[in-house]
């Protein structure tokens, strides 16, 4: 694994990039998933869906419904212990098309466990039926009121935001939204897990993606036609948040697979949530492929401990730069 730390940008080693960085274990579980998507129909006959493990249900799950915009209202699923030290506003994935709350029970479950942080989750509105910035819409009217009523339904103020791929877009949109919008994003840190930040595709999405599992060229580019139909808005900053104005966020940790199409969307993004003056935290994985987090490897285990313990912080109260094992570059 490589880390930077998160005060500055600190260079990548090479090594990590190399094939012989990738664990054997690793390098085992990808053949497997290419063997085993490698029958299933693309997406131009309907297919796409990651082969993710199946979405057990949380009991203690229970739903909020709010208001959005224009009247369309909003189902916030909650997982909480009984006294959060935070709470966490989570995306989850599916590539803006798919994909619902409830699939991220157990992620939610393990954060809850490790950090003591409420987990909400957010049923946003999908495309092609209802194409940017509907989701978008949706992300915003649940920060702005967790932000409002966090302390009356959980006893607390100390808010984290975050998600995986589409998820983690949404959740960098939703920072620069308030900010814009509010004066601040009254967000104490940003989670964000392999996210598509280009929608007008950075080169890993190409190049890499050309022979990726489980996420292709084709399942990207399938995805992005239907929630952004018109190539000459995707690198408008309010779809794609690499090309925002980044200042004035929270602290943020980033983290991506060598083999995941977007690579260079984590990598870029660090950067430029870095050089506009905002701490941040980079974590690349050895053979890491999209949504490895998801699948029972030691990798991805590697992955949500590193997770976990940075939002574990923000209940805690701790500064950017506090309670970290190391802040240097490293690789395991």
């Amino acid at each position: 694994m490589t880390t930077s730390g998160p005060d500055h940008v600190s260079g990548l080693d090479v090594a990590v990039f190399r094939a012989e960085a990738v664990a054997p274990e690793t390098a085992r579980f990808n053949q497997q998933l290419r063997e085993r998507l490698k029958d299933l129909p693309g997406p131009e006959a309907g297919g796409g869906g990651l082969p993710l493990p199946p979405a057990e249900p949380s009991q203690r799950a229970r739903t909020i419904r709010i208001a959005g915009r224009d009247g369309h209202e909003l189902a916030l699923r909650v997982i909480a212990p009984d006294h959060p030290e935070g709470v966490y506003l989570h995306f989850h994935g599916g590539g803006f098309v798919g994909g619902s709350a409830a699939q991220s029970d157990q992620v939610l479950e393990r954060i809850t466990r490790n950090t003591g942080l409420a987990c909400i989750d957010v049923d946003y509105r999908l495309a092609p039926t209802h194409p940017h910035p509907a989701a978008w819409d949706d992300a915003e009217s649940a920060a702005i009121w967790l932000i409002e009523n966090a302390r009356s339904e959980f006893g607390t103020d100390a808010l984290a935001i975050g998600g995986e791929s589409a998820g983690a877009t949404l959740a960098a949109s939703v920072l620069v939204r308030l900010r814009e919008r509010r004066g601040s994003t009254g967000f104490q840190a940003a989670n964000l897990v392999f996210g598509t930040f280009d929608l007008s595709m950075t080169p890993s999405q190409l190049l890499l993606g050309a022979d990726a599992v489980p996420v292709s060229t084709d399942i990207i580019r399938a995805c992005t036609e239907a929630v952004a139909p018109r190539n000459e808005q995707r690198q408008d900053s309010g779809l794609s948040p690499l090309y925002a104005d980044l200042r004035h966020l929270p602290e943020a940790l980033f983290t991506v697979g060598t083999l995941d199409p977007f690579l260079d969307d984590s990598l870029f993004m660090h950067v430029r949530w870095v050089a506009a003056g905002n701490p941040a935290e980079l974590a690349v994985y050895p053979g890491g492929t999209h949504a490895f987090t998801s699948f029972p490897i030691p990798l991805a285990d590697q992955a949500n401990d590193r997770i976990d313990a940075f939002l574990r912080r923000v209940g805690r109260g701790r500064p950017a730069g506090q309670d970290r094992a190391s802040s240097s570059v490293a690789t395991s």
